[in-house]
């Protein structure tokens, strides 16, 4: 494993395989969530994964730049440091960060994988009632949020997004202030989330976003999901969703080996 800092964001590496991977973490967690996929594909390939800004050991998010276009700017800065065309992987977040990347640099990316984004703005044009019972179910994290308990807003979130385990009061004191720190900056993306204020649903946005994409979800994740991943597919020309079944909205970290295993016959297909 190598790490450092290029553009400001905190980057490192896990395996050493010939296939180059760039990827980009979710909310409240860090470039390490990427290990256990690297170690069960240790011998096919290397990923490259940052820290986005507020995360990890990258520094504070200091709002003079949107956040989400904040962590695009720093993943194209590492894209352009890496030789030829790399295949490029987010998750939740850090998957709506990927797809922007995409849109900017697609001649730099042989594959886009997107596992659970959240791009929540399809479902409320698509499926507004289950995106309405998502909405009433973040109801009291957003209340305490913006009461200024953000260490009890942080506990729900991850309650809701996250894998359950261990739970929060069980957490070393260390990683639960980790995650209040990342906390700060995640509501600030509502309007990119919700309301698409950077117009990639647009006619034609997404037109660059050429190259085979596969789109993950979880069986057991929150209902907008799939409804996510296959709106998302619809406006893409070479795009498909796999879902597995038993796992949740964390299934790169929980069920590594399965995702490992359709990333690998997602690469074997492509041209």
């Amino acid at each position: 494993m190598k790490d450092g800092r290029l553009s400001e964001v905190y980057c490192r590496s896990f395996g050493a395989g010939p296939r180059r991977v760039l990827a980009v973490h979710c909310s409240l967690a860090h470039s390490g969530a990427w290990r256990g996929l690297a170690e069960v594909m240790r011998d096919e390939i290397t990923i490259t994964a940052f820290d986005m800004f507020a995360h990890g050991r990258s520094p504070d998010w200091d709002e003079t730049m949107d956040f989400q276009d904040a962590n695009v700017t720093a993943g194209l800065a590492l894209l352009d440091r890496e030789a030829g065309q790399v295949d490029l992987i987010g998750h939740s977040f850090g998957a709506t960060v990927a797809l922007r990347m995409a849109q900017a640099r697609p001649e730099r990316v042989r594959s886009l994988v997107l596992i659970e984004p959240v791009l929540f703005a399809i479902a409320r044009q698509e499926a507004p009632e289950l995106q309405a019972a998502l909405e009433a179910k973040e109801a009291p994290f957003n209340a305490l949020f913006k009461s200024g308990d953000v260490e009890q807003a942080t506990r729900l979130f991850n309650r809701t997004w996250g894998t359950g385990k261990p739970k929060w009061e069980d957490m070393p004191e260390q990683a639960r202030a980790a995650m209040v720190r990342a906390m700060r900056a995640v509501p600030t993306s509502y309007k990119t989330l919700y309301l698409d204020d950077k117009g990639v649903l647009e006619p034609g946005a997404l037109e660059p976003v050429k190259m085979p994409v596969l789109l993950l979800s979880g069986g057991a994740s929150q209902p907008v999901m799939p409804v996510i991943n296959e709106g998302l597919a619809r406006r893409l020309p070479q795009a498909r969703c796999e879902v597995v079944a038993e796992a949740g909205h964390m299934l790169p970290i929980t069920h590594a080996a399965v995702t490992a295993g359709l990333l690998s016959q997602f690469w074997a297909g492509m041209a």
